[in-house]
């Protein structure tokens, strides 16, 4: 419950607190609020209450406290009394009227709060005025069940004496005893067991007490559940509670290994050596001496305790079973056998050597064709070792070492269970027993028959392993060891998987600098390129990986020092650097290959960092000696690292380029400058600062004739077009047209930029223009041409009335605005005076022509 702060209460709180009566005198003698709520809505009955201060709560109660009145979570007075252990302040509340059903947003009683907290004489105080001692609160448990959980005997026999019932069940089917053997309080189970609760009740998962001790690892509940749950029958079947199954088939031995309880699975193996059988849904059979083996290798799931152990690294528990003589190699519904499981991880490599020591098969393959080894290289990851099948398109035996362990491979090498290369041997072969002897290998590709020491197999083996190196530096700690071990094995150093990722470029992405050192001292190629041309190098700079890129680079000017290092778009080490702003990357670049920053796609590292907001890796380059003519460079679009800058509204960006003399209005092929390439992008802020700081041309046309506001509005940037729009001061540029003679004024209707069309007319935007198609500002606003066309044929039907002749004189806005409309003529007016009957008069009698219309 939560608990009280003195310090932060109302004086009146304090005071009780301080348990001083002469001050609780004094304030309800200054009318204070007796029933005064604090942050959590309690009264200052709850905090007396609580304290158990019966002299202070009548002064309380006589001055008028709520008895009854409940907190932000429902609690009464009563109930924090009960909390709290203090009978005389049940009593007191008891007889001033307070409810003892009253409960909390857990549905908790007074009586299941001083169950679960000990509180004996509470319940005691309570029990006579309750009318159930099994009501259950939001969870189904009863008072029993509070009791059986806070492990207090006295509690349970008090409420068992009183009537309450043994077998309640709470909304899991969970009885007391699941609770006190899951939680470890044997004399509760005695207790519960001499009044007569069933020791094989099940829960909804189908598990009994002695699952909930298993798996919690009390001991000495199994043990005693065990003495006292066999029970013989005229059938001549010894029935065990241990051989009962929950959900998925699982024994308390399954949940006692799954939990890591080594002396719980030592007690309940022991309780099952002689004259057992095994009862399922599945299975029946009679007494057999061996019971207890077929306990070890059978349940509905298939899959076995030592399955769990080893899967959760339950070394003892392992140790336990296989010693017991459970089978190593069982397999479960998909074919996995234990060793699968424990070869899934580092945490492990103890688990896999005792399997392997006795009798393990690791190459054994489950139902999808993967063997332990996979497992130890997929790190237990199926969809990554899925992913790799379909990128590489190769057969699963080939997809071997992903995320592979130092300490298992040693294993894996001391089993001698190697995985060939399909494409170049095209199945996978075994080579030699642990103890060393030869064995005849068939490569199913080659047809051959050979017979070679397990030392020369493996050889081979790494030699042309194309993945293990690989897939080793992949891994996110680094397995620099690893590498060690299958670099002196005489694995090939420079072998590349199906899409060209060399061993040195995998570990110069993944940034493990051991494993590049290693390589690079071996001699490995650092010019060896993927699907897309990129090289070690490029990955290393475009990972941040500085200390790494200074070793290929220097490794690069001893072997190649005058050949650019491009990919196959022709960006350099330099530009990747700067596209992720890795400022670091870019100073060894500048010093170790000042040069390659000028070298490849004309698109430079100054447009790559500047177009990603990177204004550091910007200024790094700007500020040196090589890039400091740089500023006004185009790339193959003609776009300058202004118009970069300002894609990105790099305020800071835009400003270095700026200082350091970038021309504010060169266009791009597409006659676009910075200012327009901002508006269109809708960066405002990049707007804002060319327009007031930078004095942009507003003037300046693109290839199809648009100012930056029409480009603006195109897009719907309201913003940006009224930062233009507030710097236009020519009345040309309001009323410009495009290629399709169109307007800034037809854009923005057509884009339902009220704000824009409004400050548009209120600059002497014509509304008459007509654009490439006839339309008007008005019709523009229509969704498309056809709806525009509609719009036109209902306006020209709209004859003005006659009541307003101004209106239909050759010089009426309205007739001219139908004439535009390009269809007046053709259409006669509807009989009966058509549009006008309906909306001829307003609400108030006053006649409306079009004109009226239209400006309402």
């Amino acid at each position: 419950h939560p608990p009280f702060f003195p310090l932060l209460q109302p004086p009146l709180v304090q005071a009780i607190f301080n348990r001083n009566v002469d001050e609780v005198k004094l304030f309800l003698h200054k009318k204070d609020e007796v029933n005064a709520l604090d942050q959590e809505r309690r009264t200052p009955l709850h905090a007396a209450a609580w304290l158990g201060d019966v002299h202070i709560m009548e002064l309380l109660i006589s001055a008028g406290a709520n008895v009854n009145a409940k907190d932000h979570v429902w609690l009464t007075p009563l109930h924090r009394a009960a909390a709290s252990r203090n009978e005389r302040a049940v009593g007191l509340l008891l007889r001033k009227g307070a409810d003892v059903t009253a409960r909390d947003k857990f549905w908790q009683t007074p009586l299941h709060i001083a169950a679960a907290n000990r509180a004996t004489r509470c319940v005691e105080a309570l029990l006579p005025h309750v009318s159930s001692l099994n009501m259950a609160d939001r969870t189904g448990r009863a008072p029993l069940h509070h009791a059986a959980q806070s492990g207090f005997q006295e509690m349970v026999k008090l409420l068992l004496n009183r009537g309450a019932n043994l077998s309640a069940s709470d909304k899991k089917d969970r009885q007391s005893i699941h609770w006190a053997a899951y939680l470890g309080h044997l004399e509760v189970v005695k207790l519960l067991v001499s009044q007569g609760s069933d020791k094989s009740c099940k829960d909804k998962r189908g598990y009994t007490p002695l699952h909930a001790a298993a798996a919690s690892g009390h001991v000495d509940v199994v043990k005693y559940l065990l003495r006292n749950g066999a029970e013989q029958t005229p059938s001549h079947i010894i029935r065990c509670i241990c051989f009962i199954q929950g959900i998925h088939g699982m024994f308390p031995l399954h949940l006692a290994v799954l939990y890591g309880s080594s002396d719980c699975c030592r007690k309940l193996l022991s309780s099952g050596t002689h004259n057992f059988s095994l009862y399922s849904d599945q299975l029946q059979q009679g007494p057999n001496e061996n019971g207890f083996a077929e306990c070890l290798n059978l349940c509905l799931s298939t899959r076995t305790p030592l399955h769990y152990a080893a899967a959760n690294g339950r070394y003892q528990c392992v140790v336990v079973l296989v010693g017991a003589g459970a089978e190593v190699n069982e397999r479960d519904r998909s074919g996995c056998i234990p060793l699968h499981y424990s070869a899934a991880s580092t945490a492990f490599c103890r688990c896999v050597e005792h399997l392997l020591d006795n009798g393990a098969a690791p190459s054994l393959c489950n139902t999808k064709g993967y063997s332990a080894v996979h497992y130890a290289a997929a790190h237990g990851n199926k969809q990554n070792l899925e992913l790799v099948r379909l990128i590489f398109t190769l057969m699963l035996s080939t997809v071997i070492f992903f995320f592979l362990h130092f300490r298992t491979i040693k294993h894996l090498i001391h089993a001698s269970y190697f995985v060939l290369d399909s494409v170049a041997f095209g199945d996978v072969l075994q080579h030699a027993s642990r103890q060393g002897e030869q064995r005849v290998c068939q490569p199913t590709a080659l047809g051959g028959k050979y017979k070679m020491s397990r030392q020369k197999s493996a050889a081979l083996i790494l030699k042309e392993m194309t993945f293990p190196l690989s897939f080793c530096c992949q891994v996110e700690s680094g397995h620099w060891e690893c590498v060690t071990v299958l670099i002196e094995s005489g694995a090939y150093v420079d072998a590349c998987d199906p899409v060209g990722r060399s061993v040195l470029y995998v570990a110069s992405q993944k940034g493990h600098a051991r494993c590049v050192e290693l390589l690079l001292c071996q001699s490995a190629s650092f010019l060896s390129r993927d699907f897309q041309g990129r090289t070690a190098v490029h990955l290393a700079a475009s990972c941040g990986h500085a200390d790494i890129l200074s070793n290929l680079l220097s490794a690069a000017d001893h072997s190649h020092p005058h050949d650019p290092i491009t990919d196959r778009h022709g960006y350099t080490p330099a530009h990747w650097a700067a596209y992720h702003g890795h400022e670091d990357c870019l100073d060894v670049l500048l010093e170790l290959k000042p040069c390659s920053i000028q070298e490849g796609n004309p698109f430079t590292p100054l447009h790559c960092a500047l177009i990603n907001g990177h204004s550091g890796s910007a200024e790094l380059l700007l500020e040196s000696s090589v890039c400091n003519s740089l500023v006004n460079i185009r790339d193959a679009k003609g776009r300058t690292p202004l118009h970069a800058a300002a894609v990105a509204e790099d305020v800071a960006g835009l400003q270095l380029v700026l200082r350091h003399g970038a021309d504010i209005n060169a266009v791009d092929h597409s006659g676009r400058s910075a200012l327009m390439v901002a508006a269109d992008n809708g960066q405002s802020g990049a707007v804002a600062l060319l327009l007031h700081r930078a004095k942009a041309d507003l003037s300046l046309l693109d290839v199809n004739k648009n100012t930056a506001l029409h480009l603006a509005c195109s897009k719907a940037h309201e913003m940006c077009a009224m930062l233009i729009l507030k710097e236009i001061h020519n009345p040309i540029l309001i009323n410009a047209t495009n290629s399709m003679l169109q307007m800034p004024l037809h854009i923005a209707a057509r884009n339902g930029l009220a704000t824009v069309v409004q400050a548009l007319l209120n600059r002497g935007a014509t509304v008459l223009a007509v654009d490439e198609e006839g339309h008007t500002p008005a019709l523009a606003c229509a969704s498309n041409k056809a709806v525009a066309d509609c719009l036109a044929l209902i306006l020209s039907t709209m004859k003005p009335s006659s009541s307003t002749p101004s209106s239909s004189s050759p010089s009426s806005p309205s007739l001219n605005l139908l004439k535009h409309c390009g269809i007046t003529a053709a259409c006669p007016p509807l009989p009966n005076g058509g549009l006008r009957h309906g909306y001829g008069k307003d609400r108030h009698g006053a006649t409306i022509g079009l004109d009226g219309y239209l400006t309402e």
